[in-house]
């Protein structure tokens, strides 16, 4: 997948049928005058999808819609195979933890379970099975006879991640799921999200906190203004943006004289020394026409380097660069 592109690979790089996948197909969706998403298509593989950009750029519109809760102005949608005409599939197929809290009044946490799986028509014992099994992946089942309105924030939270997953659906879909979390429970919930992800489920996150999004995604999607601006895995996202250097940290011993050599060879476009002076932040808008040029360098005259990585192989850095100064406040 790259730059508002239609993608169907995985991201082990195989080929997934459309019915393993979540397709959009020229979708829109409109709040009277005011625009949710506009002609949208993706192909998302099975995997963590993160959902990218500031408030109103289009991504809970698009968790909305892939959960059968609101539908398309125009366009088609597939979640594996089911249209939203038929909600009691997608509803099956689905869980959806909102970013908002709706509980209702004076229900335990195990109640908040059970009676949502025996809505969906699970046995007595199944529900209760369930229940448990669901309480116990997050975490909660000393306080699963506690009220939620008695629970803290993360726990609420917690509860909600439950639920979405207690009718093991093969599509989870996580608006803002880490806010409220401290940092074990936020680290539990990422290594939960990397968990499915792995197992074949389709992990479709919002969320702002960039540097997390980063190390959880298979692939991300960024959105600006309803739009799908880019899509696919982040590296390869960053390499369809062209008009912008990358940046890259070279640790070295003598950053002085491996800065005056890139220089000369016209490979870098602004280069700083780090403020330790054992590295330099260089810019290039060719960065394969510099690590070859850094690694011949290293041959010819003894440099000794530590360490090389792009300094800007981010979400937020990608963002912006498509964007503008916006991708600082997502």
């Amino acid at each position: 997948m790259s730059a508002a592109g239609n993608g169907a690979m995985s991201a082990t790089g195989n080929a997934v049928p459309q019915e393993k996948m979540i397709t959009f197909a020229n979708v829109s969706r409109f709040y009277g005058e005011v625009l949710g998403i506009n002609n949208v298509s993706l192909a998302i593989p099975p995997g963590v999808t993160s959902l990218v950009g500031p408030n109103g750029s289009g991504k809970t519109t698009l968790m909305n819609l892939m959960a059968g809760l609101i539908h398309p102005s125009q366009g088609e949608i597939r979640v594996l195979g089911i249209p939203p005409e038929e909600p009691e599939r997608l509803c099956r197929a689905v869980g959806y933890c909102a970013q908002f809290d709706a509980y209702p009044k004076g229900l335990t946490g195990y109640q908040f379970i059970y009676s949502f799986l025996r809505m969906f028509g699970f046995s007595h014992e199944d529900s209760d099975r369930r229940t448990l099994e669901s309480l116990e992946t997050v975490g909660l089942v000393e306080a699963r006879n506690r009220p939620v309105a008695a629970y803290s924030k993360g726990m609420r939270q917690r509860a909600k991640l439950a639920q979405a997953t207690a009718h093991d659906p093969q599509v989870v879909i996580l608006d803002e799921p880490l806010n409220g979390l401290d940092p074990l429970a936020r680290a539990e919930a990422i290594a939960l999200f990397e968990k499915w992800g792995k197992m074949g489920r389709h992990v479709i996150v919002s969320s702002h906190i960039l540097h997390e999004v980063d190390r959880i995604s298979d692939q991300v999607i960024l959105l600006s203004q309803g739009y799908v601006v880019a899509e696919g895995q982040i590296q390869s996202v960053r390499g369809e943006v062209k008009d912008q250097p990358m940046q890259i940290l070279v640790r070295c011993d003598q950053p002085g004289q491996l800065a005056a050599q890139l220089f000369a060879q016209g490979k870098v476009v602004e280069c700083k020394l780090h403020t330790d002076g054992r590295g330099l932040l260089l810019r290039t808008t060719d960065a394969d026409a510099f690590y070859l040029l850094l690694n011949r360098i290293v041959m010819d005259t003894g440099l000794v380097i530590e360490s090389i990585a792009p300094a800007d192989d981010d979400v937020n850095s990608v963002y912006q660069y498509l964007i503008g100064g916006e991708g600082a406040t997502i």
